[in-house]
């Protein structure tokens, strides 16, 4: 009697894995980031960048599930013609990078089989310390940024269409608390599904 429990529980598990199985796909995915840094010292102008990673999606039904991704975002900025008034030894006009390390959790709805309705919390690790925004190369800016995003993504078979809205929630600034800065901006991407 034993036996026969254990090879039914067996042949359950092994069922049920392969049924979530069917439901975990992982793919890649590249595409442009047009952002800017939101403060009063920064140009209120959008930049290009770029992104590119990887994603997985993991389907519960057929239209809940959850999209994590581990993604390289290029934030690109320009100070504005008074940061040097604000930030005594700060550059005017300076075009810096930012380079970061995102980990977007998504929600994804799926109202039809071709699109997908994605929102959720975005982790971000600062990897590059932009150094030209003082004089004597003090660090501006804070190691990690957390922000909300949401976005429309279209599934044409393996190929992934998507745009967001990314919106920064924590202020970036290691500077002082003079002002907050915070990422803002949009991507676009053209993912596509491997497994």
């Amino acid at each position: 009697m034993k036996k026969r429990t254990l090879y039914l529980l067996a042949l359950a598990l092994i069922f049920s894995s392969a049924s979530f199985a069917q439901g975990l796909h992982l793919g890649v995915k590249a595409g442009a980031n047009i952002f800017k840094v939101d403060g009063k010292s920064f140009k209120e102008e959008y930049k290009f960048g770029y992104n590119l990673g990887a994603f997985a999606e993991i389907n519960f039904t057929d239209k809940f599930g959850i999209q994590p991704e581990v993604m390289w975002n290029q934030l690109n900025y320009r100070s504005g013609e008074n940061f040097g008034d604000v930030f005594p030894g700060g550059q005017d006009d300076v075009k810096g990078k930012l380079n970061y390390l995102s980990i977007p959790v998504l929600l994804s709805y799926s109202p039809a089989k071709v699109l997908s309705l994605q929102a959720g919390p975005q982790f971000g690790i600062l990897l590059n310390q932009d150094k030209n925004l003082f004089q004597n190369g003090k660090e501006a800016f804070k190691s990690g940024d957390f922000s909300l995003l949401g976005g429309v993504q279209l599934n044409l078979g393996s190929v992934k269409v998507g745009g967001r809205y990314v919106i920064g929630l924590s202020d970036i600034n290691d500077v002082d608390n003079k002002e907050k800065w915070k990422n803002q901006g949009f991507q676009l991407y053209l993912g596509l599904r491997i497994i």
